[in-house]
């Protein structure tokens, strides 16, 4: 059984809108996704059927994106660690730089 992968390019990424964009892109969101964090972490609990999402290019993004990738990596981490919680199925992430 294959593997289902996220991959969500962030390499020089340069506004929030684009980043959002990025994200819709990259998990299939809806559009009604509300280009949020509050939009991501609802649409991640409830529409991510990924085994693993992997993020690239992070480094690559201007300090004004720093609060946002830790709420990113937050929202990624919250997740899994709820999915174990609950025994629901959970995904792995990778953060490469």
């Amino acid at each position: 059984m294959s593997q289902k992968v996220i991959t969500l390019h962030l390499t020089d990424c340069k506004y929030l809108g684009e980043l959002y964009q990025r994200i819709k892109k990259a998990f299939d969101f809806p559009d009604f996704y509300g280009e949020n964090w509050d939009a991501f972490w609802d649409l991640l609990w409830s529409e991510c059927d990924a085994d693993k999402v992997v993020v690239l290019g992070e480094q690559t993004l201007p300090k004004e994106f720093d609060w946002h990738i830790r709420k990113l990596h937050e929202a990624l981490q919250d997740n899994k660690d709820e999915h174990r919680l609950y025994g629901w199925k959970m995904f792995e992430f990778e953060i490469i730089s």
